[in-house]
This record gives C-alpha cells, sequence and structure tokens, in this order.
C-alpha cells in the first residue's frame, strides 16, 4: 500500500525551529525551516544531516515551502541553501517573500554584529537564498514538476501566513503553519475548503487552550496599560514587529485618541515604517473592515504612537514602548527590560506564547531573579501581565479546521507534548480519525488508498439507475457493472454492447467443464437427474442475480455421469455448460452439494 511519511526536524512535540520532511509519492517536501529562539548552539537550527550525511540537499528535496516569515518559521533558510547547499525552488507568498529577508538581516545584525558570531549566514547569502523563492498567489495551483503540485490558503496570523495543499496523483497533505480561526483588528479568520486530504499536519501551540472573548482581553489589556500609566509607571510590550504589534498598536492608538491622554507611545524599531510600507503595499492581505476605510485612513500611520530612541528609556515620568523581539530573548526589548526591571512602579505585559528558555518564559514562570550574560544577577520587582493577543489557534479552533478540511488523518506538530496528547485523544474520540504526535527525528507512516479517476458513460449509468433501487449514497455505495476500458493512459467504465463495438470484437460462446467426484450409492441416472436439477437453478440463481443485465444467456447444460469399475458407489461426473459472454477465456470449477 502506497504511504506518506513524515518526519519533523523541528517543532516535534515543541515550540520553534518548525521544519517537517514530507515524502509522498515519491516527491520530498521541505515545511518551514526556522530556528529555535531559545538556544545559541547547534539546536538553533534544524539537523539537516537527518536528510544526507554529503552531498547538496537539491538531490534529495523537490522543493521547500515557508508558510510565513516568522524567525522560527523561516530562520534557518539562508543557512540550509547557502551553506549546507540547496538550489531547488522555494515557495512562498508575495507578503513573506518581502518581509523575510528584513527579518532575517535584522537576526543577522544582532547575532553576528553585536554577539559576534562567526559561523552564521551573511547579507550576501540571504540575497542569494531569496533568488531561490517562487511566489505563490492565494487559491493558485502551482505544478512544481510533473507530478507534484501545491495551493495556497490563507492563514491570517500575520501578513502574508498561508496554509498549503501538496497533491501527487490522488495522495494530498495540507500543512497549516500558523494560523488563526478568529478574525483581529487588521487581519481576517483562517479558510479552507472541503479538500479533505490523507493527512493535515497542524500546528498546536494552543492545544489545551479555550480563549475567553476578545474583547475582555482588549478591555483587560488597555485598563492595565492605564492604570500603569496613571502612577507613573512605564509599561515595556516585548512584540515582533509585524503582527501583534500592529493589532496592539491599533488598539491603543484608539484608545488614547478616545481618552485624550498624554503619556508617550514609542515603536522601537526601524522596521515600523517599513512595517507599514507593507500593510499598505498588501493591503489585499487585511480584514474588510481596513480594506474599507484605507481610502479615507490608512489605520497604520499612527498619531499618538513616535519611534523610540533608546535614550527615551532613561527619561522619568509614565511611557509605554512596544520593542522587538516578542520574548525577550535578545535586542532593544531586552536591554529596556533590564532597565526597568527594578522598579515595581513599571510593568511588561508578554502579549503572546514564550519559548522554553527566553526570558519572557522565565519571568511568565514567576522567576524574580535572573542570570543574565556575564553572571551578573537581575533582580525581577516590575509587574509581569500575560495576555494572549497571540494569532495561533486555539484548541476550538483547531477543532473548527478538522471539520473544514475533513482530512483521513491528523498529525500535530509545534505544540508541548502534554498538551498535544490531551488535544491527540480529543480528536480521535470527536473525529474518529487516526491522529499523530512524532518527536524529532522520529518518523510517522500513514498508509493511503488512493483512488483512481474512471470517466463513465452516461448510457450505463442511466440504465443503472434504471434497474431500480435506492440512488447511490456517498456513505453505502451500490455495486455497478459494467465493463472496464484503458485507452490513451485514460480508464472508462461502458456498458458490455459499447465496449464490444469499441474494441470491435463479437460476442462468442465459452464452455466450461469440470469434473467431480462422489461417493453415492444411488444408480446413474438417479445421480444424474438430482446433478441437473440441482445445476439449472445454481446457473438461473447466477444469471439473474449477478448479471442483470443479462448479457450471460445460459445455453446449454451437459452432465455426463459413469461408474467406478473398481468402486461402484465412486461417481465421476463430467459438467459442462455455456453462455454467451464478451471476447474471455477461463475454466470454472464447482463443487456441488447434493
Amino acid at each position: 500500500m502506497p504511504d506518506i511519511k513524515v518526519t519533523p526536524l523541528g517543532a516535534g512535540q515543541d515550540v520553534g525551529r518548525s521544519c517537517i520532511l514530507v515524502s509522498i509519492g515519491g516527491k520530498n517536501i521541505m515545511l518551514d525551516c526556522g530556528m529555535h529562539m531559545g538556544y545559541n548552539d547547534d539546536r538553533r537550527f534544524p539537523d539537516f544531516s537527518y536528510i544526507t550525511q554529503n552531498g547538496r540537499l537539491t538531490e534529495f528535496l523537490d522543493c521547500v515551502i515557508i508558510s510565513h516569515f516568522h524567525l522560527d518559521h523561516c530562520g534557518a533558510l539562508p543557512y540550509m541553501s547557502e551553506m549546507v547547499g540547496y538550489d531547488g525552488p522555494i515557495y512562498m507568498t508575495h507578503p513573506t517573500k518581502a518581509i523575510c529577508p528584513i527579518l532575517l538581516e535584522d537576526f543577522r545584525k544582532i547575532t553576528v554584529d553585536k554577539k559576534g558570531e562567526t559561523n552564521f549566514f551573511t547579507s550576501q547569502m540571504i540575497k542569494d537564498c531569496m533568488k531561490k523563492v517562487v511566489p505563490l498567489n492565494l487559491h493558485q495551483t502551482v505544478q512544481v514538476d510533473e507530478e507534484l503540485e501545491i495551493k495556497a490558503y490563507y492563514a491570517g496570523h500575520v501578513l502574508g501566513a498561508a496554509m498549503v495543499q501538496i497533491k501527487v496523483g490522488s495522495e494530498s497533505v495540507v500543512y497549516t503553519g500558523d494560523y488563526n480561526m478568529t478574525p483581529d483588528r487588521h487581519l481576517g479568520a483562517a479558510w479552507i475548503d472541503k479538500c479533505r486530504p490523507d493527512l493535515l499536519i497542524s500546528e498546536s501551540t494552543y492545544a489545551t487552550t479555550i480563549r475567553d472573548s476578545k474583547r475582555c482581553r482588549e478591555r483587560d489589556f488597555l485598563k492595565k496599560v492605564h492604570e500603569t500609566v496613571e502612577r507613573g509607571g512605564k509599561v515595556l510590550i516585548p512584540v515582533f514587529a509585524l503582527g501583534r504589534a500592529q493589532e496592539l498598536c491599533i488598539l491603543l492608538e484608539t484608545f488614547w485618541e478616545r481618552m485624550n491622554l498624554k503619556a508617550p507611545i514609542y515603536f522601537s524599531t526601524g522596521l515600523t515604517e517599513k512595517a507599514n510600507h507593507y500593510y499598505k503595499l498588501f493591503i489585499t492581505w487585511t480584514n474588510q473592515k481596513i480594506r474599507k476605510t484605507f481610502v479615507q485612513r490608512n489605520m497604520f500611520e499612527f498619531k499618538h504612537i513616535k519611534a523610540f530612541d533608546r535614550s527615551y528609556a532613561d527619561n522619568p515620568g509614565p511611557m509605554v514602548v512596544f520593542a522587538t523581539p516578542g520574548m525577550l530573548h535578545a535586542g532593544q526589548s531586552l536591554l529596556i527590560f533590564k532597565k526597568w526591571a527594578g522598579n515595581e512602579k513599571n510593568m511588561v505585559i508578554m502579549p503572546g506564547y514564550c519559548v522554553q528558555g527566553t526570558v519572557g518564559h522565565k519571568i511568565l514562570n514567576g522567576q524574580k531573579k535572573l542570570e543574565m550574560e556575564g553572571r551578573a544577577t537581575l533582580d525581577v520587582k516590575l509587574q509581569v501581565e500575560y495576555m494572549s493577543f497571540s494569532a495561533h489557534a486555539d484548541a476550538k479552533g483547531i477543532m473548527q479546521l478538522i471539520r473544514m478540511a475533513e482530512p483521513r488523518n491528523m498529525l500535530l506538530v509545534h505544540g508541548e507534548a502534554k498538551k498535544m496528547e490531551f488535544l491527540k485523544d480529543k480528536i480521535e474520540q470527536e473525529f474518529s480519525i487516526s491522529c499523530y504526535m512524532p518527536a524529532n527525528g522520529e518518523t510517522t507512516s500513514i498508509v493511503t488508498n488512493p483512488s483512481v479517476p474512471v470517466d463513465i458513460s452516461l448510457n450505463l449509468l442511466k440504465r443503472e439507475m434504471a434497474l431500480g433501487g435506492p440512488l447511490p449514497d456517498a456513505k453505502r455505495p451500490r455495486t455497478m457493472h459494467g465493463t472496464l476500458i484503458m485507452k490513451d493512459n485514460s480508464l472508462r467504465l461502458v456498458s458490455p454492447e459499447q465496449a464490444l463495438k469499441e474494441l470491435g470484437l463479437s460476442e462468442h460462446q465459452l464452455r466450461f467443464t469440470c469434473r467431480v467426484q462422489l461417493h453415492d450409492p444411488h444408480s446413474d441416472n438417479d445421480t444424474l437427474g438430482r446433478i441437473y436439477t440441482h445445476l439449472k437453478s445454481v446457473l438461473k440463481t447466477y444469471s439473474i442475480q449477478h448479471v442483470p443485465d443479462g448479457t450471460v444467456i445460459v445455453e446449454s447444460i451437459v452432465i455426463k455421469v459413469t461408474s467406478s469399475a473398481e468402486e461402484p458407489n465412486l461417481k465421476v461426473i463430467l459438467l459442462s455448460w455455456s453462455y454467451q459472454t464478451a471476447d474471455s477465456t477461463a475454466t470454472k470449477k464447482k463443487k456441488i452439494q447434493l
């Protein structure tokens, strides 16, 4: 039986470093090529030696697909293509192609220019890598080669994020990347058609979470920011440059306008202008409200939010600062956090998921003393709040996507093992499908039942329907009788008469003969009579039940019975009968019980 093989090189029972190998119909596809935010050693990038010990990856991979621009999904791309060696096509949407190199370059600057790492990709490598990118449009089927095709669907989450369907022949896989089933202030909800893939590979970051009302969360967020600013404190909101940042900026901008607040709001990265430029450029990827108001007012041009200078961090008085990156693992957000951590009037609001090993993860788990670089200890006195504005699907959203796509099998990635286990049981119970959750380096095989498309003659279909009985039902199929013709690499089901006509064949007689030995004390004539009566009823039933269109016509039954000379009770019976059929030969042996 054909099967689909899936091996996570990253994000297997873990969040971060998404990189999943899929083998389908003889094709090998890499889904995402991310880095782990919690590590600075060789665990940061996926282990590509799993694919090949020597030689370039091009010989082993047919294509690479990147779901969106977050570094845990694309951060290892230049390393893989330029340093390990891959020359094949890399597919991603237009916004991802535009934003990806900016984030990669930003990350390279922090790692190489500031931290002084040497074994790392260069700016030129990022450019060379992006030359291999083939952009995808939503709902456009792209033919990678003669057999492999891919199609992108809207995933919400961040600008340009896509779920991807991969098809080889009749086998198919859908990979979600990160997605959000709830629309927000600037993006729509993820959507996919009822494509019924053999396998749905879904992220499961929030596998056990069912989020409360978004409006309640927003109200709570604004209340906490407002209270901190009112008492003269500073609010740090670590975000990634694109995505939640814009979502929360729109929220605070509207609130500041309504409440006529004067405390300054800053955005710490030079990416802000670029980010807003890309939102304008790819306005069709945003939600309906933003597209409608865009002509009168661009929602991404903020009146109350100004660019941040690092000297502002020491200014007295209240302020709100959006700083990158989002998990406090490096960069400007970590520098500001170090300055403000010692004052209990201040607050840090973590608006999204934090990977294990990051400062964000440590403070969310209540750690009050942090070991920083150079063995310095940092006392955490400021208030720490977690509010999930993360644009991932929660447990309810994952179940909703399964109902949409109707997959035959499920595989969970990008989540914590215990939470995955809970969701796996829930999926198997509710949908009666198999669900898998392989660890990194572990291969899961999913057996598929390929379907072969066959064209059917309209006349044959009408004739079969006219024979009566209930109408065909997808869940309770009905047997159909016809002749299968293979011609010019296509299959057609037609009536036997049409098949004979097309193939230039005529009906002919076929004679079946079989010998049966049995012990019978009756005379030969008696035995002969009973066999004849039995056979006649058997053949009559055969022609009525099994060949309803009457193409098999039983013409004659010949029975010869002879007794054995050595043993009079042992009869040797020669049976033969003939009927008309299409051009074929066969021998039929039948055990007859008298």
